[in-house]
């Protein structure tokens, strides 16, 4: 097995190649279906960073008010924990970041709890205020975003058949996680319609405030 964890085992499974920003709440919300979809599905989830500040790094507005840049602390962490220990690692760090009870305030603080609790090296907190991972950050942005456009967010999900073929898409953005067979009809609706040649979008109601739990 490779550190991304490809082995026979993937060999009749489809691949969601998962392109995320680990600060996006409605993000979380649609990794945590993703995750329901491999309960029900014969689907395995490949995690892949994206990052709302290089998408909007030339933009003269700043649509989500980070004039700080502190959305750079935990993407680069998590390009360093991809870049050390593999994807799988790197979905576990995530699931982490927003499950784990912590017990600091500050950024550093909480990614370390979240690195302690994945079962990752608490020193890679400390790429979270360099510039060493950011190359790496770009060039995952970049090959997620190279597959829908630069005119969409987070998140970026490419989907590859057992035959080869691939279908990708921004989202869906939920403001609840689907469970059960509820998030396997939403996955196979979503396939059907992102597949279908010429879509491009498809939009329900307003935006509601995210339920994390």
């Amino acid at each position: 097995m490779t550190v991304d964890g490809a082995a026979d085992r993937t060999a009749d499974r489809t691949i969601a190649d998962f392109w995320f920003d680990p600060s996006c709440p409605y993000t979380w919300i649609t990794s945590r279906w993703l995750v329901e979809v491999e309960k029900v599905r014969p689907v395995e989830v490949r995690w892949h960073v994206m990052s709302l500040s290089v998408l909007n790094e030339d933009r003269d507005d700043d649509p989500e008010d980070d004039p700080e840049g502190y959305l750079w602390v935990p993407v680069r962490v998590c390009a360093a924990v991809r870049h050390h220990h593999g994807q799988e690692a790197l979905g576990r760090f995530y699931t982490a970041m927003w499950t784990v009870e912590r017990e600091h305030d500050d950024w550093i603080g909480s990614l370390h709890d979240a690195l302690e609790a994945a079962g990752l090296p608490v020193e890679l907190a400390g790429a979270g205020m360099s510039t060493e991972y950011d190359e790496l950050v770009r060039a995952s942005h970049a090959e997620g975003v190279a597959l829908v456009g630069t005119h969409v967010g987070t998140p970026v999900v490419a989907v590859t058949g057992t035959g080869g073929g691939r279908v990708a898409f921004f989202g869906p953005v939920m403001s609840r996680i689907p469970r059960g067979e509820q998030a396997g009809r939403l996955w196979d609706g979503t396939l059907l319609v992102a597949g279908v040649p010429g879509f491009h979008e498809l939009k329900g109601p307003p935006h509601e405030e995210p339920r994390l739990g």
